[in-house]
């Protein structure tokens, strides 16, 4: 079909070519989203072999921080984008940056007291816990989806209380991953209710990773505990680790966002746990029953329902009215 002509006698792309493009843009967010997700999954992949060559938890996060830091600055100067900040927004960062760590922290311990699949699911409650954390704190009004959807989350954990191997969950294990998503909640919280949330993704994560390590220079005497990487085939988890989980993961969502918006982005970042589950039972045998199966089912609907439940309640009162 023949290119149309406007009144102004310009150029315009019919309808279907239109179409076209439109359709070639979701898929590429669709593809970016779930790619950025199953990214941010493999921490466990990469993060466990580091624990069974005797690495502590700080010494693997201060690697995945310092090499996260450098691969983002360069990012960073190779797309031309400032590292600029206003006095006003250094302490807010700083505080942003220490609680982005110690999800991270809460998230790595956890992985030494129970299944890193079931951990990663857990921690995706964290839109739960925005919901109620706004509601609780900035009075915003609670729908009776999302009422639902909390209670729907809390009875799916509830499920996960043994696991594959029929031992109780480690209460300090779940105690843990709850401290991870709830810091990590509250992140999310300080940075969309401040001025921090009109910096650039990048320039808001390169800071927080760069406040963020350190928690670990001094948990680690100031890097004089910090062990070496036991091996030349283990560097290749520290730098994935840097890599895929982070600045692939943020990365893609950011392009995945730009693309087909925020919601489906958040919904497709229930990818997340089901990659962690994947390469837990592929990678390192965990163990899945119908009861966990079912819990888990129970956490990502209830998340999916939080995220998608305001734009759909929007939807809907606009083709009422």
């Amino acid at each position: 079909m023949e290119p149309s002509i406007n009144k102004s006698g310009i150029f315009a792309p019919d309808f279907s070519e239109r179409d076209t493009v439109m359709t070639n843009n979701r898929l590429k967010g669709f593809t970016y989203g779930a790619v950025a997700a199953a990214s941010y999954g493999m921490n466990p992949l990469f993060a466990l072999p580091l624990y069974g060559a005797g690495m502590s938890v700080d010494s693997v996060l201060f690697y995945r921080y310092f090499f996260a830091v450098v691969m983002l600055g360069i990012l960073m100067k190779v797309k031309k984008q400032s590292f600029a900040l206003k006095k006003a927004d250094i302490l807010p960062l700083a505080v942003m940056g220490l609680l982005f760590s110690f999800s991270s922290f809460f998230l790595f311990e956890s992985y030494n007291y129970m299944d890193a699949g079931i951990a990663s699911t857990i921690l995706f409650v964290y839109p739960v816990l925005v919901a109620i954390i706004m509601a609780v704190f900035f009075h915003e009004k609670v729908s009776f989806i999302t009422m639902f959807s909390i209670a729907l989350a809390f009875t799916g954990i509830s499920l996960l209380y043994e696991g594959g191997d029929g031992k109780t969950l480690s209460m300090l294990g779940v105690l843990f991953v709850i401290l991870s998503s709830l810091t990590y909640a509250i992140y999310i919280v300080g940075v969309n209710r401040s001025s921090l949330k009109e910096l650039p993704t990048a320039k808001l994560t390169f800071y927080a990773l760069f406040f963020g390590i350190s928690i670990y220079v001094v948990r680690l005497d100031f890097c004089t505990a910090l062990q070496p990487v036991p091996s030349p085939v283990l560097w290749a988890n520290v730098l994935s680790l840097a890599l895929f989980p982070t600045i692939i993961s943020l990365v893609l969502m950011t392009l995945s966002i730009h693309l087909i918006g925020s919601t489906p982005a958040a919904i497709l970042g229930a990818l997340e746990p089901v990659t962690a589950l994947f390469f837990g039972v592929v990678v390192f045998g965990e163990q899945l029953t119908p009861r966990i199966m079912l819990g888990v089912l129970m956490i990502l609907t209830a998340v999916t329902l939080i995220i998608a439940a305001k734009p759909l309640l929007q939807l809907v009162r606009r083709r009422i009215g």
